[in-house]
Parts: structure tokens; sequence; C-alpha cells
């Protein structure tokens, strides 16, 4: 069934929610009738299954509207067992500027909210879209990905405390545990050694065996090593920063070896939900994509061909395109702030890898770099152009080929192609 059959259907009843953590003001209205009913639903699984039953018998499993403020969330997950309910998501900044219009000085109230939902719902539904849940294996994949984000967000916050703890009395360590600190070697060598005095008592027979057992096997570079924790002086011989410091080493240690087995446990679970998903091998084929970006670049895509109807939508929808406001004489291009975070950073990232891995993203990027762009502008704009040629694969179900782009390009004489022969010749 497609979005416009779904918005075509005619309703049973029409709902605003205004949902919160321990409860939902709700605004019913049914069909043929202007009165509204309000109540207060408590957010339990008992109170929410009840309600849900009530209301497939009163409307006899007839199509319900939902107007609800997001389309995530616990309430969600238990509308969708639902097949009755068909969820209109609502921009909160939409439902703000609506209550504005009717309440001026800027008073908010649960109550009202709902009511406006339920009014956006019953007189505006031709401008809102039904949203249609992706697959679960696409879902699924979406929350392992995000999931990992979070991980991965949380051993860089630990690792710069970690840097931060040992900068602050052994500085030295940074060197010696290894360039990274998330590393078991790190790990196991600050818990042996979390001190510059334990690690000068310690045999050089015993630190050679532990570089070597860590797949170290320059002896070079050990026996360097060993000479520079021989001769090393310590930054402070304070015991109060001492002591204090290595609890606080420890914790943080600790803390990254319990997050590493379940960060790989993550790339174990998304390797194989991603190998199974129909359009793995389109996200595959894309250059610098890799392991950790193609899932999270399928799941920003999702498999509903009809969820964009253009490329500018999506370029819209990442926070990839920028905003234009215009006013009187004045005109601004700027950032655009309503969007998800971690959309944005994963084609912001996929771009930046594809720079390494894609001749014509190599030379687009440059080109952006000699016109005076900073790196991050360059590699938003290339960004911006990936998404048109992803956009395009992924409505027509076709794998990524560079020789076949670079074939387009040279066709249409584009500027581009021009740039790739140029760096080429220089190459």
């Amino acid at each position: 069934m497609t979005t416009d059959s779904v918005d075509s259907i005619a309703l049973a009843a029409a709902i605003g929610i205004d949902w919160a953590e321990d409860h939902h003001d709700v605004a019913l209205q049914a069909a043929g009738t202007d009165r509204v009913e309000e109540f207060r639903l408590e957010h339990t699984p008992e109170a929410i299954a009840q309600w849900l039953a009530q209301l497939a018998a009163r409307f006899a499993g007839r199509p319900i509207g939902i107007a609800i403020e997001t389309s995530r969330g616990p309430l969600v997950h238990a509308l969708l067992d639902a097949p009755f309910l068909i969820l209109y998501p609502i921009n909160p900044r939409s439902v703000r500027r609506f209550r504005e219009a009717f309440c001026p000085n800027g008073a908010k109230d649960d109550r009202p909210d709902a009511r406006l939902l339920l009014a956006l719902l019953v007189k505006h539904r031709d401008q809102l879209h039904a949203w249609r849940p992706a697959a679960s294996e696409t879902r699924l994949l979406r929350r392992l990905v995000e999931g990992r984000r979070t991980a991965v967000d949380l051993r860089t916050q630990l690792t710069q405390q970690l840097q931060a703890a040992l900068k602050d009395y052994f500085p030295q360590a940074l060197d010696w545990a290894g360039t990274d600190l998330t590393s078991a070697m790190a790990g196991e060598f600050l818990r042996q050694w979390p001190t510059l005095e334990g690690l000068q008592r310690a045999r050089p027979t015993t630190l050679r065996r532990f570089y070597t057992s860590h797949g170290c096997r320059r002896p070079a570079a050990i026996e360097a090593r060993l000479q520079a924790i021989a001769g090393a002086v310590p930054l402070t011989r304070d015991d109060a920063v001492i002591a204090s410091a290595v609890r606080v080493v420890r914790l943080l240690v600790d803390q990254l070896c319990t997050l590493r087995p379940h960060i790989a446990e993550l790339d174990g679970a998304i390797a194989a939900c991603f190998a199974r998903h129909a359009d793995a091998a389109l996200f595959q084929s894309l250059p610098g994509a890799g392991a950790a970006l193609a899932p999270r670049l399928l799941v920003a895509f999702g498999t509903d061909r009809t969820r964009f109807a253009s490329a500018a939508e999506v370029q819209q929808h990442t926070g990839i395109a920028p905003i234009t406001v215009r006013s009187g004489r004045q005109h601004q291009v700027r950032w655009r702030w309503a969007t998800s975070t971690f959309l944005r950073q994963t084609f912001h990232e996929f771009a930046h890898h594809s720079i390494l891995h894609c001749a014509w993203a190599r030379a687009f990027y440059h080109h952006q770099r000699r016109r005076g762009k900073s790196h991050h502008a360059a590699v938003r704009a290339l960004a911006f152009k990936w998404i048109r040629i992803i956009w395009r694969c992924w409505q027509e179900h076709t794998l990524y080929d560079d020789a076949r782009y670079e074939r387009a390009l040279r066709l249409r004489n584009s500027p581009l192609h021009q740039l790739l022969s140029a760096a080429a010749d220089a190459a």
C-alpha cells in the first residue's frame, strides 16, 4: 500500500496525542461528529494495551489516524502493534507555530497540545504524510548502528578522560602504552604499571615479554622504549596527585575494557544483519563505505523507494543541504539545525572516506579546497554530490560503478571530468 493510498483512506476517528514519560494526553474525535473527547492515558504497557483493545472494539477495527510529535519512542513501539492505526508524525516546530497562532502569549499546556495535534490531523490531513515504518530487518539494523555509535562515542569520551588523567601525572605512558588507549595492550600496561615508579621497578625481561606478547616484534623499538623508561623523570612526586590519578586511571581502563567486547559484539550483529539485507550489495559498492558506513547509509535511505521523491529531499532530511533565508534585502545561507546529527555525520564521514578510494571524489574535494573552502565545507559539498548519485542508484536498484560514472562525466563534458583528467595528468 502506497503512502498516497493510505492518506486517502476514510478514518473512523482522529486522535491527537501529546506524549510524556509517565502519561499521555489524548484528544479523540470520531468521524461525523464535532465532539472532542479528552482524557489522560497512563504510560504503562497494560494501560496502553487496554486502550488499544477498546479502540479496536469501539470502531470495529476500522482505520484510525493518530497525530503525534514523534515517529520513535516507547509509545510509538506500542502503537505499531495495532494494525488499524495510521500514524502521522508531526514536527514539533509545526505544533509550536500552530500553537502560537492561537495562543500568542506563549502559554503551553499538554491538553491543548493534544487538541492542536487533533486539529492538524482533522483539518490539514492532506498536508500530512502517513508514516510507514521500515521493515523489521531495516529497523533492527538502524537500532544496531545507532547503538554502536553511542558505544563508540562513550569510548571516545572515556579515552579523552584517560588521556587527561595520564597527562596530569604520567604523560610518558601515552607513548609507552601504545598509540591506541582503547586497545587491550594499553589496558594491560596501565593495569600493571599505572605509575612511572612502578614501571621502572619492572625487570627488562618482563617488559620485553609484555611488548612481544602484544605484537611488538621489532627489537630495536622495544630496546628504545626500555632505555626511555630507565631514564625517565616523573612529572610530579606529589602523592596526593598520583594516588588519586591512579584510581581514576584504573576506573577508566576498566570501563574501556568492558566496552571493548560489547562493541565487537555489535559489529558482529551489524555485519550479520546487513549481510541478510536485500540492499546490502548496493551500499557495499560505494567506495570507502566499508563495514561501518555501508549499514549506516542503508538505514539512512531505508527500503521504501517512495519515501524521498528526489535527492534534494534526502539532502534536506540529512542536514547536508543548507537553508536559504530571505527577508527583505537580507539573504542568508546557513546551517540546517533541524535534523539528525547521526544522519549528518553518516554522510559527512562517508564523503571523507570516499576521498581516499575514489578518484573523482578526490579531484572534487581538492578543487573545493583550492576555491578557499575549509576541509569540512569541502567534505559537505562532496556529500551533497554523493547523495544525488546514491539516490539514483537506490531508485534504480543499481550498484554504483566508478567507471560508468566517469564515462557519464566524459560524455557530458562535465567540469568534474576535466578536473579528473588534470589530476591524472599531474600524477
